[in-house]
């Protein structure tokens, strides 16, 4: 999948560092689902798609649900359509996804399909994270180079950069992967048409959001009831000045939130794992029981040294259990023997999460 590179020697040589284009990645590579069902799916309100048309007179966006009504016709060239999450639907595309967990999973994003016709792409532009681009049909001439002027071209519904200076140019057929690192400027043109190309995107927070994520949730399990006094403040002239005393009860507040290690550990956890907005788990229709088992595919499970994360809650875990956990996050499944032997509590906890939705039942041999 790597171009005859280990996993290893790809992060090492590659990863935010510099593009590679891997011919035959996938090997007859056969597209995961056909061309009406990716436009059905388009149509579906669960579904974030989006659909952009080249014109004339300019650039047209329109955010999904995109019912069949809303697309120009096949063989109008210069339109694009994309579809987010894909993997959160369908097990073809999850499995998929797995294929590139030699990132961590904290970085793993979803799966993204575009189908464009003649002509079809979202203009030159450049993306904060790596992005693998695999051909599934069709063909996709992708320009790409380091960008300096990262400029954007004003009153354009996209981002597209004003100045867009290529240094390579790939045509990609199907089977055919381009790995890019981030801020590397990219122009993908479907060429002939049916182009259908699968974009593997990663997570990369940003800092003052990420900040903002984790106070929330520490501030909500802080507990610290002391109130702000000041018997020693004077009588004041300027009533409107922020008095400094206050300024540095609220340093402190913050620095002994902070200070809290473990708190700080479980909310980054939790954030993580925060399924999406749309992501929603449906009640099993058989009954618990001890035996092989597997996580739904919308489900993110990680840990650290002392906790097991999912779904956007936390959980102390040590001994046999935190390593039944960390199996279970790391190989998404479990064998039957395993979940036979562990645990009482271990076993409650994991018949919650399976009513819950959030893993299935292997069947019954």
């Amino acid at each position: 999948m790597l171009g005859g590179l280990t996993a290893a020697q790809f992060m090492r040589r590659h990863w935010q560092k510099k593009p590679l284009l891997i011919r035959q990645a996938f090997a007859d590579f056969v597209p995961l689902m056909s061309r009406k069902a990716l436009f059905d799916m388009a149509a579906d309100p669960a579904v974030e798609s989006r659909l952009i048309v080249q014109q004339p007179e300019g650039w047209r966006l329109r955010q999904g649900p995109l019912p069949r009504s809303a697309l120009p016709p096949l063989k109008q060239p210069g339109w694009t359509m994309l579809v987010q999450g894909v993997d959160l639907h369908l097990d073809a595309a999850h499995r998929l996804l797995q294929r590139f967990r030699f990132v961590p999973d904290a970085r793993l994003d979803d799966l993204m399909i575009s189908w464009a016709s003649e002509g079809g792409g979202v203009g030159p532009h450049y993306d904060s994270y790596d992005v693998f681009l695999l051909q599934a049909t069709g063909q996709r001439r992708w320009r790409i180079g380091r960008q300096k002027d990262l400029a954007l071209q004003e009153g354009v519904p996209l981002k597209i950069l004003s100045q867009f200076e290529p240094e390579e140019e790939h045509v990609l057929n199907p089977g055919d992967m381009l790995y890019l690192p981030p801020r590397w400027a990219h122009d993908g043109v479907a060429v002939g048409g049916d182009c259908s190309t699968y974009s593997v995107g990663f997570r990369a927070p940003q800092r003052g959001g990420l900040a903002g994520e984790l106070l929330l949730r520490m501030a909500d399990e802080h507990e610290d009831s002391s109130l702000y006094r000041d018997p020693e403040q004077t009588a004041t002239a300027t009533p409107a000045a922020m008095p400094p005393a206050l300024e540095a009860f609220a340093s402190d507040a913050l620095h002994r939130l902070l200070a809290e290690r473990q708190s700080l550990a479980c909310a980054l956890g939790e954030v993580m794992t925060e399924p999406k907005p749309r992501v929603w788990f449906d009640e099993p229709s058989d009954e618990w029981a001890p035996r092989g088992l597997r996580l739904d595919r919308r489900t993110r499970m990680m840990y650290d040294k002392q906790h097991v994360f999912i779904n956007g809650e936390s959980f102390r875990a040590a001994g046999a259990d935190a390593r039944l956990m960390r199996t279970l996050a790391d190989q998404r499944w479990l064998e039957g023997r395993r979940v036979q032997a562990a645990s009482a509590s271990a076993q409650t906890l994991l018949q919650d999460w399976f009513e819950a939705g959030w893993l299935l039942l292997e069947p019954a041999a």
